[in-house]
Parts: structure tokens; sequence; C-alpha cells
């Protein structure tokens, strides 16, 4: 069982601290890159287990969270990523144990070849070390990272968002026992045991080079902070700014549900769909439908000329509007005069998360798939399937939009890099 919490904030200096983290941690990863799969599959097993037998204390901690959320005023989506109920925890549970059921990346062979000189070399998946994990908000976040990076043979730094620091202490407890259970350091899943923004910059320095790398997940400003102040890697996860455009040759039903399925099923995800394309030959028959639904579902809608015409209740757009990753129940609307004008608003104003096309058109959908530089691209399919769980990778850590090492969602497999391994009978170079 989960032992009692400490107080919320330690005593003593935050610096040393988060030294020790690291300096164990760095032990910790040496340990796990050479545990065999069938110790880390057990230790996820115990996990999975622990979470679900210690729900009880994990949802007190999170309703203090939740409270804490209301009286500081929080917008009602940004608490509904916050919370957590059965079901989630369930959900929490069941990521864990579809990461243990994956296959082990950590010494797969990527590509082998034997040179001229009868040298085999080996590509062998390793892993990354030590990842620092820097998020908000979703307490999920605390196992799904803590997961993933123990499957990779990583680990892991967890600084999780002062909103939802019980949760995740609660959570991390969890992942503890499992570790315990399993015979693996604890110090392989860490969590920072304070509020203090102070720790976040001392985590970007790479604590005396015990991190390797840094994966931000949480909104544009702490993206923003980690980029500019990281002394390590960092996989980038940018703001969700991702659009649905409706093709000329879209079904008006299936545009429909898509539409309102990739607003509203969870407006405060990253793969909500943030701006809705209509071609304007499209127009006179699918550009009132969707509005209409949109606004009937209790979306607040901001458009251009064209979507204004549609009636009052209809907001104008600003500029800033097709840039806004809104997070809540809002979406921008525009007219384009056709697929090369939506992909150029894309080009122009998304963040190179996901974006997707509606259309029968199977020559358009494949120039869309091509044209648009986005992370993940989807055909006929709502936008909020950007997720690890969907793709499945069991979970994700996050979805990397930028272009180096790994992009979209990262899974286990995006946790490791790779060495060589050669080996030779005698040979020397003349």
């Amino acid at each position: 069982m989960i032992q009692p919490l400490k107080s919320i904030e330690p005593t003593g200096d935050i610096a040393a601290t988060l030294r020790n983290l690291g300096r164990e941690a760095r032990a910790a990863a040496r340990t796990l890159a050479l545990a065999p799969t069938e110790q880390k599959n057990r230790a996820l097993t115990a996990m999975a287990h622990a979470v679900r037998t210690n729900s009880d204390a994990i949802l007190a901690a999170n309703a203090e969270d939740i409270a804490d959320a209301k009286a500081a005023g929080t917008a009602a989506s940004l608490i509904d990523r916050l919370r957590l109920d059965d079901k989630r925890i369930e959900s929490i549970a069941e990521g864990i144990e579809v990461v243990r059921d994956l296959p082990d990346p950590v010494g797969t062979v990527m590509e082998s070849w034997t040179r001229p000189n009868g040298m085999t070399i080996e590509r062998v998946r390793v892993p990354l070390g030590v990842i620092g994990v820097i998020y908000e908000s979703r307490p999920n976040v605390t196992a799904d990272a803590g997961s993933l990076c123990l499957k990779a043979g990583n680990a892991v730094i967890l600084r999780g968002g002062s909103d939802s620091h019980r949760s995740a202490r609660a959570i991390h407890a969890a992942l503890a026992e499992g570790l315990r259970a399993a015979g693996l350091p604890e110090a392989a899943i860490s969590l920072v045991p304070t509020r203090d923004r102070a720790a976040v910059g001392m985590m970007l320095t790479g604590l005396d080079g015990d991190i390797d790398v840094i994966v931000p997940r949480g909104g544009k400003g702490l993206v923003a902070r980690v980029q500019a102040e990281a002394r390590v890697p960092v996989f980038a996860h940018l703001e969700g700014v991702c659009h649905v455009f409706v093709d000329k040759a879209a079904d008006l039903d299936m545009a429909k549900s898509i539409v309102l399925n990739a607003k509203m099923r969870r407006t405060g995800v990253c793969g909500a769909a943030e701006t809705l394309l209509v071609d304007r030959a499209a127009m006179a028959t699918h550009l009132r439908p969707l509005i209409a639904m949109l606004l009937d579902a209790g979306c607040e809608v901001r458009g251009d000329a064209d979507v204004r015409a549609v009636g009052a209740r209809v907001k104008p757009a600003s500029e800033a509007d097709w840039g806004t990753e809104y997070l809540d129940a809002v979406i921008a609307a525009k007219v384009v005069d056709g697929i090369d004008a939506a992909i150029a608003h894309i080009e122009r104003y998304g963040s190179h998360h996901t974006d997707a096309i509606i259309t029968a058109d199977a020559k358009a959908a494949e120039k869309f798939l091509a044209e648009v530089d986005s992370a993940i691209v989807l055909h006929n399919a709502s936008t909020q399937f950007a997720d690890g769980g969907e793709f499945g990778f069991g979970s994700e850590i996050g979805i990397a939009t930028g272009r180096m090492h790994a992009r979209g969602p990262v899974g286990a497999e995006q946790l490791c890099t790779f060495k060589y391994r050669v080996r030779g009978a005698g040979q020397i170079r003349p």
C-alpha cells in the first residue's frame, strides 16, 4: 500500500535535493539499461496493480487539487484536464499494462551488415539514459512517462504542475511500490518533491550532466521557457493549433461527425481542432450545417465574413484567432479557396502538430497528406487520434513537433537512441 505522503514541500536546500535526484537517477539508469525484459514487465504489472489498489488515496489527493483549482478560478476545461475519477484511474492502470505488453525496444538490432574486410556492424537500440519530463495539469502523465521510460530502460525525473502536485505524488507513490516489488531502484522514476518553479530551471541546466534530454509537456509558455533555457537536448512539444479542412468532395454526414468529435470530444487536449477550414466550393452545402452543429453543441465560433453570414451567433475572428490554441469550446472558422489555400493557411498559422482533411477525393487526400508539414496528418479521421495510445504505443510522453530524433507521439521506441556494435577477427586499418 502507498505510504502516508509527507508534507507537500521538502525542507532544506532545493538545489541539493535536485542534485541528489540527478545522481540517484543516473545510477538507476545504469541498472535499468541492463535490466531484463521480464523484470521491467514485472515492475509494470505491479505498478498497474498498485494504481488500482490505491485508487482511493489517489482520488482523495486529486480532490484536494481540484478544490484548490476551483478556488483559484481555473477554467473548466483546465479542471477537466486535472480531474481524475474511477474510469480515468482504470485507464491509467490499463495504459501501464499496454506499455508492459509492448515489445522491448532495448537491444533490438535495427540493421546489420558485413564489410568487405569481414567485419560485421550492427546498429542496436539502447536507452537514452536519464530523461527529465516537465509537465502541467494532467496527473496521468506521471504514469504515462514513468512507464514508457521504464520500458525503454531509462530513468526519469518528473516535475509535474503545481496544480496537480498532490495527484502526481499519489500516483508516483504507486509507481514506486511497483518498482520495489520487482527489485528495481525507486530512483528509476523520481518525482521532484517541490512546487517551487526554481526546480524547473535547475532541471534545464541538466543537473551537472545527469539529465540527458528534457521533454516539456504543457502550454506555450512552458515550452518556450524550456527551449530558451535548456542546456540539454529537448523533445519539443509545441501547442496544438490543429486544423480540419472540409474539402469540396467531403461527405457532409462524415464531416459533421468528424468536426464535432475533433472539437468537442475533449476540448482541453492538444489534439483538439482549433480551426475549421471549409472549401469555398462546398460552402453552399456544408458551411451552414457545420457551423450550426458546433453552435448547438455549445461551441463558440469565431469566423471570417463568409462564416459570419451564417448567423448572428457567429463572432468575428481576429488575426490572432487563426493561430490560437483555445483548449476550450471555441473554434475559429474560415472559408478558403480550395486545397492549396487550406494548405497555405495551415503552413502560416499552424503549429505542425495535427491536421486533417475530410474528402472522398483520393487525389486531394494524397496531396494534403504529402504537403502538410505536420507531425500527424489525417484523412477522414478526427484530430483527437493524436495520441500515443491510439497509435498502438500504449501511451506517450508527448507529441513532438520538431524534426530531430522523434516526431509525433513519443513512445518507448522513440525514447531510445542507438549504438554500433562492430565484431572483427583481428582486422587492422591499412
